[in-house]
């Protein structure tokens, strides 16, 4: 049995994957880069370490990757303010430590922006720890921050809440079982492909469930 919830935040409590691809796509115009806005919002909910060269391969990486990054971040800049909490995800977050869960947040993206996304979550009142990309050597898909997570917690055992494939690859390669959500775009199909034990709409969908899965209570 779990003692740890980590959940992501970027598309899975807060809606800014759609913000977060146009910021990208306005990054790599830039540099006279014009990538297509659906292929960038496949790679949303890798860290910026990853992104580049996965969507623009290795030598757009090696020219332009550090500057592209900056770039990316002034531009999310200019879009952060549309970014809101997902339906329920306050309440689905006290629902899981009312249960006993210790409560990490786990997010790729950088210290300014996740502040952000806590204060409209009010994520540092009801969450034990959280980490950023600034904590870790690797982003998703690599394991890297879900570990850090339970390690800033102190926890034993975990599940992950996430929305993207990235987020299933990372749990996957740390043993964890992910429960997966819809909020960021991607099939249920492809959730379950990527190795999410179960998937759901929404987060109120995900709460009322919760009795059926890992974080129905505490060990």
């Amino acid at each position: 049995m779990p003692d740890t919830a980590v959940f992501d935040i970027d598309g899975t409590l807060v809606d800014s994957n759609y913000q977060h691809a146009l910021a990208w796509f306005r990054a790599f115009r830039r540099f006279d880069l014009t990538m297509p806005v659906w292929r960038l919002h496949r790679a949303i909910g890798m860290g910026g370490d990853q992104f580049v060269q996965h969507v623009a391969g290795e030598r757009t990486e090696r020219e332009h990757g550090d500057d592209l990054r900056k770039a990316h971040g002034d531009e999310f800049d200019q879009l952060v303010d549309e970014v809101r909490p997902l339906e329920g995800a306050r309440d689905l977050l006290e629902e899981i430590r009312r249960r006993g869960f210790r409560l990490a947040l786990a997010t790729s993206a950088k210290r300014a922006h996740a502040e952000h996304f806590l204060d409209l979550l009010g994520g540092s009142t009801v969450a034990d720890d959280w980490v950023t990309s600034a904590e870790v050597e690797r982003t998703k898909p690599a394991p890297d921050l879900i570990d850090a997570a339970m390690h800033a917690v102190e926890g034993r055992s975990a599940v992950f809440v996430g929305d993207s494939a990235w987020d299933c690859y990372a749990a996957g390669r740390l043993g964890i079982p992910t429960l997966g959500v819809r909020t960021g775009g991607w099939a249920a199909a492809e959730l379950f492909d990527a190795g999410a034990s179960a998937v759901y709409d929404s987060l109120p969908q995900l709460r009322s469930a919760l009795d059926h899965t890992p974080l129905a209570a505490a060990d």
